[in-house]
Parts: C-alpha cells; sequence; structure tokens
C-alpha cells in the first residue's frame, strides 16, 4: 500500500521527514540543478533535464486528471523509447504504481500480469497495442504512446504535483515481474526507498560517476535497464535508449559515450566482441561490463574485457535483492577467470542455511538469505508467498551458494533444480563450470532427464566455437574433475542461438529437457 504522511507538526515528526527523499524529489533537484543537460538520448532526439521534466508532470496531470494518484496502478506495454523514463517518472511524481509488462508474454500470460494489478490506464506503444487489444476489457484504459500520447501531453499543463511533499519512500513505485521454473510471473513490489538506495549501491561499489551515461538497450521491463535508468536520472547522467540488442549501435555508442556499467547479457558477449573488433573501436571509457559471470565462458569474460578495457561484474542479485547480496566482486581486464568467488556486499546481512532454516557450516551448501535497504517489498498480492519466502525476518532468495574459509561465496544453483541421481544432489552450475573452462566451448547448460536406474542423470547441451571439439574431449574434462556421479550421461552439440533464453538472457533449463526425446529418438 502506497504511503502518504499528513503533513508533520511535532519536532520528531518534522525531523523524521527531512531526513525522507522519493525518486521524483531526487530527479526535481537534478533538473533544478542543470536544467540544460541531456537526460534522454535516442537515435532520433535529445532532452534535456528541464524538458524531460515538463513532459513528465504533463503526464502526471493526465493521471491525475484520471483520477490516478497514490497507491493506483498503471501499467505500460512497450518496447525501451523514452517515453518509458517519463512514465517511471509520472508515477513517482504521483505516487502511482508502475506495472512494467513484459511484451514477450503470450496473450494468457499478460492477462494475468494485467489482472493481477488492476491497472486503472495502460500506456501502449503502436508496436503492442494489437496485443492489448485481445485482453478484454484493456481497450478502454489504454493511452497509446505516439501521435494519441503527444496530442494528450499538448493539451495538459504540468501538474503543481500535489501528492509529492508527503509521500513516504516506502511507498511502492514499480511491480517487476518474476518468474521461477513454473508457474505464472509474480510482481515483484520495488519502493522509492529500494530504487534510491540500489543507485547508491551500484555508484559506491562500481565507482560510477554521478555524469556518466547509461546505455538502455535490455527492456525497460526489468531490473537491468529500469534500476539503472532511474539511478541515472536521480544523479544528473543521460540515458542511451536504444530499441533491443542493435550491436552494430552499441559499439558506436560506445566509442563515443563515457559509460559507467555497461550491461552485457550472456549468449551476447561473443557477438558484441566480435563487432567491436570489427569495428576496430575504442571504448571513449567504461566503469564496468557485464553481468551474469557465473554464465559466460571464461575466455569470453577476458576478452571483452579487452577490448572494452573495463572489469566484469561478478556480482550475484535478483529483481527483488538489487545487485546484492554480492556486488563487490570485479573480474580485471583481460583475464580468464579460473574461480567466480563472490564478494558479499557490504550494504546488506547474508545467512546461509539448510532447508530447516539453521546456518550452514563453511563448505556446506546453504540456501542465501539476505536483508538490507535494497529489498523489494514483497511480491504484489502474493501473502503465502511472501509468508514463505521472508521467513524470519530474512528474504530467501531460493539460491544455493558455499561460503568460502575467506568469507567469499560460490553460487552453486537453484534451489528448485536439482538432479536426483542414486540419492545424491547434483546441480547444473557445477558441471556446467567444467565445462564452459574448455575454451572450445562457446556455451552449456545441463539438464535432467529421467533414468530407470538412478532416478535422474545430467545431460549436457553444447555450443562450440572449434569444430575439432569432440565428446569425449568433455568427458575427459568431466572426468577429470568431478565424483563420478556428477558426470553428464549425454552431451548433446547444439548452435548457439539454440538455446531458449529468458529475457534477461538465462537459459532455460526446462525448455531444454522438452527436447530430449527428440535427441534421444
Amino acid at each position: 500500500m502506497t504511503i502518504v504522511h499528513p503533513a508533520p507538526s511535532s519536532a520528531p515528526a518534522l525531523i523524521a521527514r527531512s531526513a525522507q527523499s522519493t525518486v521524483a524529489s531526487l530527479f526535481l533537484q537534478q533538473v533544478r540543478r542543470f536544467p540544460s543537460r541531456p537526460a534522454v538520448q535516442t537515435q532520433t532526439m535529445t532532452l534535456s533535464y528541464g524538458a524531460l521534466a515538463d513532459r513528465a508532470r504533463r503526464l502526471a496531470a493526465i493521471l491525475e486528471q484520471r483520477g490516478i494518484g497514490p497507491g493506483d496502478r498503471i501499467a505500460i506495454l512497450s518496447e525501451n523509447r523514452a517515453e518509458y523514463l517519463e512514465t517511471y517518472l509520472a508515477a513517482a511524481m504521483t505516487g502511482a504504481i508502475l506495472a512494467c509488462q513484459n511484451w514477450r508474454l503470450s496473450t494468457s500470460e499478460l492477462t494475468h500480469c494485467l489482472t493481477l494489478v488492476e491497472p486503472s490506464l495502460v500506456l501502449v506503444s503502436e508496436r503492442h497495442a494489437g496485443k492489448l487489444a485481445e485482453i478484454d476489457g484493456s481497450a478502454g484504459k489504454a493511452l497509446v504512446l505516439g501521435d494519441a500520447y503527444e496530442a494528450a501531453l499538448n493539451r495538459s499543463a504540468p501538474s503543481d504535483l500535489p501528492a509529492l511533499e508527503a509521500l513516504d519512500p516506502e511507498a511502492p513505485l514499480l511491480i517487476l515481474y518474476t518468474s521461477g521454473t513454473t508457474g505464472l510471473p509474480k510482481g515483484a513490489v520495488i519502493s522509492h526507498r529500494a530504487q534510491i538506495v540500489r543507485n547508491m549501491v551500484t555508484r559506491a561499489e562500481f565507482s560510477i560517476d554521478a555524469a556518466d551515461s547509461f546505455v538502455a538497450w535490455s527492456p525497460m521491463y526489468h531490473m537491468g535497464a529500469g534500476d539503472n535508468s532511474i539511478g541515472t536520472l536521480m544523479a544528473g547522467g543521460k540515458v542511451i535508449v536504444v530499441d533491443g540488442f542493435d550491436q552494430g549501435h552499441l559499439a558506436e555508442v560506445v566509442r563515443e559515450e563515457p559509460i559507467g556499467w555497461l550491461l552485457l547479457m550472456p549468449g551476447m558477449v561473443g557477438g558484441f566482441a566480435a563487432e567491436i573488433e570489427a569495428r576496430k573501436v575504442t571504448a571513449k571509457g567504461i566503469k564496468v561490463c557485464g553481468v551474469m559471470a557465473d554464465l559466460v565462458p571464461p575466455a569470453e569474460i577476458a576478452r571483452i574485457t579487452r577490448l572494452l578495457d573495463a572489469p566484469y561484474a561478478n556480482t550475484f542479485g535478483a529483481t527483488e535483492t538489487g545487485c546484492p547480496p554480492c556486488s563487490s566482486s570485479l573480474i580485471p581486464v583481460g583475464v580468464a577467470p579460473t574461480s567466480l568467488s563472490k564478494e558479499q556486499s557490504v550494504f546488506c546481512e547474508v545467512r546461509l542455511v539448510d532447508a530447516e532454516g539453521r546456518e550452514a557450516a563453511d563448505g556446506a551448501p546453504g540456501e542465501l538469505a539476505m536483508r538490507g535497504p535494497t529489498l523489494f517489498s514483497g511480491y504484489w498480492r502474493n501473502e503465502a508467498t511472501n509468508l514463505s519466502d521472508f521467513r524470519a525476518g530474512w528474504f530467501h532468495m531460493g539460491d544455493v551458494f558455499v561460503r568460502n574459509p575467506d568469507g567469499s561465496l560460490d553460487f552453486v544453483d537453484r534451489v528448485k533444480y536439482l538432479i536426483k541421481s542414486g540419492g545424491e544432489n547434483i546441480y547444473p552450475a557445477e558441471i556446467e563450470r567444467v565445462i564452459l573452462a574448455d575454451p572450445r566451448v562457446i556455451d552449456a547448460a545441463v539438464v535432467r532427464r529421467a533414468d530407470a536406474k538412478w532416478g535422474e542423470v545430467p545431460i549436457a547441451f553444447v555450443a562450440k566455437r572449434d569444430e575439432s571439439l569432440a565428446e569425449s574431449d568433455l568427458y575427459a574434462r568431466c572426468r577429470a574433475e568431478l565424483a563420478g556421479y556428477k558426470q553428464p550421461k549425454g552431451i548433446h552439440f547444439i548452435a548457439m542461438d539454440d538455446f531458449p533464453r529468458s529475457a534477461s538472457g538465462k537459459i532455460q533449463r526446462h525448455e531444454l529437457e522438452k527436447r530430449l526425446p527428440a535427441v534421444n529418438d
């Protein structure tokens, strides 16, 4: 529920209110300081901070005219474009909650996501208006980005933002959808407080300057582009909006712009490195690059960091947590890591626990539980999951780690994806790391296959860069580095593009499992 305070009158209330900022109030400070500074850039136009604020306040007035205020939900279904940032800000200014819709979803999944939040208004791009029209009751709530949107802004005077001063930082700002291995998406509620602290943590741990640009190419309905775009606008930097992974355009942006954190998803690193080499690009200046180091071949990490002259982010976070709990380690330029041990962020608390909630001993796997100010505010209208995941006042991530004697943390795998073979638990990432260490491998994923004798056995899907690589080479590597019961019982070579991936680049193991019968035939 959105929290709006009455005007404080007592000294303690006045003191408490003085310690509270929101996303919109911090953005408006940058508008006051740098009204002419570029805030948003696309391939066709640039908006200054003053112009962006004017458009966001006009959109805020449209929301207010429709009776939308603190706690009300609006939704957006759109590719990356400047209006997405205006919608973030208008929601922050009015206390509305913006539910960011994944346009890759099927109509039935999208219907679930919209029904869950019951938006009073849906902003939709022309590209995706047809999909929205298929959902009952949505047409009357739609405002189409483009001519209709511009006409509405032109008719509206900028809002005076009557709700802003009383808005509490714990008020929800965004709903971002997350999903596990099965089931319908859940709506993770992100507050103003969480967005503000996530921005501070990222800048502190990656040494990102206020004036550094951020390239929003990954979908704005996800944390990567969402957190960093909002954070950049709160800090006075420029958001460069790109409609998807256009690696040619991104290469030229890298040549021309000082960038704080350049997101590069698994499966895209090698292709982007080739693009940089082909264009002979020298980066103007990048503080850090990459995400999800565990899912990227070490040789590719070394290659891209040399080309960009920037370290690789060896982090582990989530939509629910932001970059923490593990956001303090970087892989140096030119290094093909042999270990991906992670450093805990100093801005959160971490426990590793067993199934009974007891602390796991060093060296023993345990589920990571976290608490800290970057944490989300629970799942929208999902009390059962909130009670399950926020046990004992800690958020349980569903990810298994091992704590090393030096305090670093090694990711093992998801709790919910286990291969149980002959009574032993096998985590796919244990096998994948061994396979990915071969420089002839581009990417790999291990899944489970039913087995009459052992119950389940591991099967590896591998994309190779060198045609000389044979199954026998990988079997030998696994025999040398893994216990017998962890040996893959099948290795299938597939094309890199044949790996099914989520929007954030993660390989979808359950989709690979569906291919096993065809592979076995």
